[in-house]
């Protein structure tokens, strides 16, 4: 299972380190509005697919609290579905859909797991939310 803090899960984007921090900074600056992911590791660490609606924690490296979002989207589709409005929506500056292919199939090829056309990915969709209204302590 993924990290909760409460009863929220956590939402740790990329991997631990630079990436993650940079990726953290862009949800904070309102620029990345979305994410991908493996629909396969859902299914390894026992994990639903998020709800639209659902509140998530956006943590860094120590699984501390760096934001909040809410879901405002949940779509599993083949990679070589995944269009360009969903991609420019991560807010990575990719030029393109073809660069946003080759950059998340390299991403997941260096963790050791190759994707496909044919992979599933789950496009997740999220606003950021006032982390200052009771909901959580940091």
């Amino acid at each position: 299972m993924w990290p909760r803090i409460g009863e929220l899960r956590t939402l740790a984007l990329g991997t631990p380190g630079e990436l993650r921090s940079t990726l953290n900074g862009l949800v904070l600056a309102g620029v990345k509005t979305a994410t991908a992911g493996l629909l396969s590791e859902y299914a390894e660490e026992g994990e639903e697919l998020e709800r639209v609606g659902e509140r998530l924690v956006l943590v860094d490296d120590d699984d501390r609290l760096v934001g909040l979002v809410q879901v405002t989207g949940v779509e599993v589709l083949r990679f070589a579905d995944v269009g360009w409005d969903f991609a420019r929506s991560e807010g990575e500056g990719d030029p393109s859909l073809e660069d946003w292919r080759s950059g998340h199939a390299a991403y997941w090829a260096r963790l050791g797991t190759p994707v496909t056309d044919d992979t599933d990915v789950v496009c997740l969709r999220f606003r950021l939310l006032p982390t200052d209204d009771g909901v959580l302590s940091t």
